[in-house]
């Protein structure tokens, strides 16, 4: 039984760390001192390997470097911002503000395998798009000094202009990353959808290969994008794009095409409503000769043949059932009309779903066996964002009507669906707008960083607008106000069996709220700092000074000053930032412990002595208890009534060693 308190973690878990241990898991042998021992792995696949040296393989210039960014863990937090949020207790959606690759590593163990769909329009890298600047070294300082809000020279955004050199591969190396989080973050059933160009259509569909798989693509959407010419003098005009859709797993992957409708079946006889339709298929005699017949109109005895070029829909055998089963429409039958040949009866069916095209066309279809998703011209989109600002504040936003149809394609009630490329939040909108419609309750996680406008945008109440962030948070308030004005005064005859969620959450990217440790002018002498106060037998004072108390009484290169020294004990007596705020450092735990960032934070009352919150996830079905005072007592905790299964989180500099050990007994414990 662990009867000793533990610390918790102060940074994000590394995205690798699940899968090594599964790997350790499935070979035991290959573990060697905390390592992975690969000789011994290779051994153990026995010829699994393809070790040739030419083989099949995608890389590119940096993918080393992309691949340590994704491993390094992120050392940043999340902090709620309540007066830019909409009903921040009761929401449930979420928009992150901050750079996203930061964001997925602090979502990725909230989150693990809990997203069904995943949107995203990513920089098409066509010489002027913003493309993330991302420094594997020190991420988060990257960030904070873009966004202004850490002193730097230099380190300004840039566009990935062709002249660089190496074009493809910065944008692969920024992809790689995001894209290998994101296939974390999917549900077994989950998808992704991303919109791409012939820039880089190719490439994403290899990075797409090696990361999720190449078994688990699933299509890519073509969509016409606008009518006009936009390549003057040129003698091709480019007026597509693709959205290309990959599974979690092919195997278990769900979509949703549109239910067929009453309407579109015009015809009714004795079993029900039906249409006419054709009765061959386009393939000729040689590729079908089972299906090229003479078919019968058993009551004239009038014989039919298919067209030139074209043969039955159906075998002799599945044929005569259908004959039988008065599902044939005869020419016989209609000599007022003009069929030459026999049709078939495709009756209504309102539990059957159409299967989706991969065209995406700018209108909904209507009476056909597939499903077509609608997605409206850019021409469109570019009304829709001027009709809710009043003027055109940005370029190239995604139409609404096409998130709508991908999001009703890809989710169904209570899902999650992510954009971790928002811009101007227009996946928001959709889901906002589609629940309102089919009664759904989707949830959405918005993430953009909060890249400067060339120009401050003014708003009509004197507000102003000066990120691309800013945008998107502003056209959901104002989607919101819209959506709340058309049901004013009505009766909400909705079926609900829970409100309308009109609300979001802000939270801003932003660095931890523990002190971070730097380097000391004796590396060894924080390594034993750190090692003395983790093991609970002496207070702080006591770890430092054993600590720089020399071993060898010659040695004197590993003493650090005594400036050094006094800041190295202030870390250790007390881990949190100066003017640090209860509900940061609960977010912060929140994050760290794996439960979602819409956790339900609530004041334990009975309790008189102490300060005491209980976080709870009801979807995870997980909670913690923390206390974050600065002295804590035994008996003032008794009304929680902690067992072994119950996590409590308090500040280490809150317990005495005696209360820590009883602590420690009956819960589990950690410290701050």
């Amino acid at each position: 039984m662990n009867t000793t308190k533990t610390s918790v973690d102060r940074m994000s878990p590394a995205p690798n760390t699940e899968r090594i241990e599964q790997l350790k898991r499935l070979f035991p042998e290959i573990e060697c001192e905390g390592k992975i021992n690969f000789d011994t792995l290779r051994e153990l696949l026995d010829g699994g390997v393809d070790d040739r040296p030419e083989r099949y393989s995608f890389s590119w210039a940096g993918k080393r470097d992309a691949i340590r960014l994704l491993s390094a863990s992120s050392r940043a937090t999340l902090m709620p911002d309540r007066d830019e949020s909409l009903d921040f207790d009761t929401t449930q959606n979420l928009f992150i503000e901050g750079d996203n690759l930061e964001a997925l590593k602090l979502l990725y163990k909230s989150y693990f395998g809990r997203v069904k769909m995943i949107y995203i329009d990513p920089p098409y890298n066509t010489g002027n798009d913003f493309v993330y600047p991302d420094n594997y070294r020190d991420p988060l300082d990257t960030y904070l000094q873009l966004t202004g809000q850490r002193d730097a020279e230099g380190n300004l955004l840039t566009s990935n202009t062709d002249t660089g050199g190496r074009y493809h591969s910065a944008w692969l190396s920024m992809m790689y990353p995001r894209l290998f989080l994101a296939r974390q973050l999917l549900r077994e059933d989950g998808v992704i959808f991303i919109s791409v160009d012939d820039h880089e259509v190719h490439n994403l569909r290899l990075l797409m290969n090696e990361i999720f798989g190449e078994e688990n693509f699933v299509a890519t959407f073509v969509r016409r994008r606008r009518m006009a010419t936009a390549m003057r003098g040129e003698p091709i005009s480019p007026d597509h794009e693709y959205a290309v859709c990959f599974a979690r797993s092919r195997q278990a992957v769900c979509l949703f095409g549109s239910l067929a409708s009453v309407g579109d079946y015009p015809h009714e006889d004795d079993k029900g409503k039906y249409r006419s339709t054709d009765l061959t298929v386009g393939m000729t005699k040689e590729m079908r000769p089972n299906q090229w017949f003479e078919l019968v109109n058993p009551q004239t005895g009038k014989k039919y043949s298919p067209p030139l070029g074209r043969v039955w829909r159906f075998e002799p055998g599945t044929m005569a059932r259908h004959v039988n089963e008065q599902n044939i429409i005869w020419p016989d039958e209609k000599p007022d009309s003009n069929m030459t040949r026999p049709r078939f009866k495709t009756r209504f069916d309102d539990a059957k779903e159409k299967p989706v095209s991969t065209w995406i066309a700018k209108e909904k279809d209507s009476g056909n066996e597939v499903r077509t998703l609608n997605g409206a011209l850019n021409q469109e989109a570019t009304k829709e964002l001027r009709g809710i600002f009043g003027e055109q504040i940005l370029e190239y936003p995604k139409p609404v009507s096409l998130l709508e149809s991908l999001v009703q394609c890809g989710t169904r009630d209570k899902d999650i669906i992510m954009d971790f490329f928002a811009g101007s939040a227009t996946t928001a909108q959709a889901v906002l707008e589609l629940n309102r419609e089919d009664g759904g309750n989707r949830r959405f996680i918005m993430v953009q960083l909060p890249e400067r406008l060339e120009k401050p945008v003014q708003l009509d109440n004197g507000a102003e607008l000066c990120t691309i962030a800013d945008i998107g948070k502003e056209r959901i308030r104002r989607v919101v106000e819209k959506m709340q004005s058309e049901r004013e005064g009505e009766l909400d005859l909705s079926e609900r069996e829970t409100p309308e969620d009109l609300g979001f959450r802000v939270y801003k990217l932003a660095e931890s709220n523990f002190r971070q440790w730097e380097e000391s002018q004796s590396s060894a002498f924080t390594r034993q700092l750190e090692q003395a106060s983790a093991s609970g037998s002496a207070d702080a004072s006591d770890a430092a000074e054993s600590a720089a108390t020399p071993s060898d009484p010659k040695s004197t290169g590993n003493t650090p000053d005594s400036a050094d020294l006094i800041k190295q004990m202030a870390l250790f007596t007390d881990p949190l930032v100066d003017g640090w705020k209860p509900e940061d450092v609960i977010t912060e735990m929140t994050l760290r412990e794996g439960l979602s960032l819409t956790s339900i934070i609530e004041r334990v009352d009975d309790i008189a002595e102490a300060t005491v919150y209980r976080v709870t996830d009801p979807a995870k079905e997980q909670s913690f208890t923390i206390c974050l005072d600065d002295t804590l007592r035994l008996e003032s905790l008794a009304p929680l009534g902690l067992t072994r299964d119950d996590l409590f989180i308090c500040r280490d500099i809150a317990l005495d060693d005696e209360t820590a050990a009883n602590l420690a007994l009956q819960c589990r414990l950690k410290v701050i």
